[in-house]
């Protein structure tokens, strides 16, 4: 009974915080029209009543565009993030499956970009590629792929000498079936394990690099945008420019790698053992 209260904990600690995240998505693309009404009248109003995060200095409501950066956030990370899992993914199977040429070369990536700073790499990606939402997708999804490479690839090496991957070879059974039937159904939970927490260091990095100003343009209101305009305002005593959003940026961030501890737990039987 108590290892059931224990998972029943985990799963709804999973649905808390998908449905927070998705309240957050489905009100950035509701506000997409209100997080750009600008009203001098109100401009610099400290927390009140009528607009519980203030407004800025163009009389924007800070909660809209909070809620609205917030969800561009999400979307840029939750797909740089699927992108650097479905990469880390391929590389790490061929690594390990298609023999020494293969496996030295992917080792070598793999050493070469751990081994340089990602904020350095990601923002000489992003720049080259011409900034904007597809330069920080790229560059953050180039970058954040070799962790999670390194561990498919070690768990292939393990699973390929397992008595019945080598009896599917012997049985006839080419390579690519092989992956199909017996590797991926095994690789699943790591893979979705390693997409979500994937996902902190993704927003993290697209926030620091748009505040840098090498990710969106100032246009776009993305939490670093937001961040880095109200830097000018803190020395006149603005605080709650920069406050609520970075508040909610950290409160998405621990979400997700709450949500990913406890998905591994679902994924992994043995975590509920006493």
């Amino acid at each position: 009974m108590k290892r059931w209260n224990r998972r029943q904990m985990v799963i709804f600690g999973v649905l808390c915080s998908a449905g927070f995240l998705a309240g957050v998505c489905i009100f950035g693309v509701l506000g997409t029209d209100a997080a750009k009404i600008t009203d001098f009248s109100r401009k610099n109003l400290a927390p009140c009543k009528e607009f519980i995060f203030g407004t800025d200095w163009l009389g924007r409501d800070m909660l809209v565009r909070t809620l609205k950066g917030l969800s561009n956030s999400i979307f840029i990370g939750i797909l740089a993030a699927g992108v650097s899992a479905c990469l880390a993914l391929l590389l790490g199977i061929a690594a390990a499956l298609f023999g020494k040429t293969a496996d030295c070369v992917i080792s070598f990536l793999i050493d070469l970009i751990m081994g340089i700073p990602h904020i350095l790499l990601l923002i000489l990606i992003s720049v080259f590629l011409g900034r904007g939402m597809y330069g920080v997708v790229a560059g953050v999804a180039l970058t954040h792929w070799p962790s999670l490479a390194r561990l498919i690839r070690a768990e292939v090496l393990q699973l390929k000498e397992s008595p019945y991957i080598l009896i599917a070879g012997k049985l006839g059974k080419n390579r690519w079936y092989i992956i199909k039937k017996h590797l991926l159904p095994h690789l699943l939970p790591q893979f979705v394990v390693g997409l979500v927490l994937l996902f902190p260091h993704a927003i993290l990095h697209e926030s620091s690099i748009t505040f840098l100003g090498f990710g969106l343009s100032s246009d776009q209101p993305a939490i670093g945008n937001i961040l880095s305009e109200s830097m000018r305002y803190l020395i006149t005593g603005e605080w709650w420019l920069a406050l609520f959003p970075g508040i909610f940026l950290v409160v998405t961030v621990l979400l997700f790698f709450k949500g990913g501890e406890n998905l591994r737990k679902l994924l992994d039987p043995g975590s509920f053992h006493e």
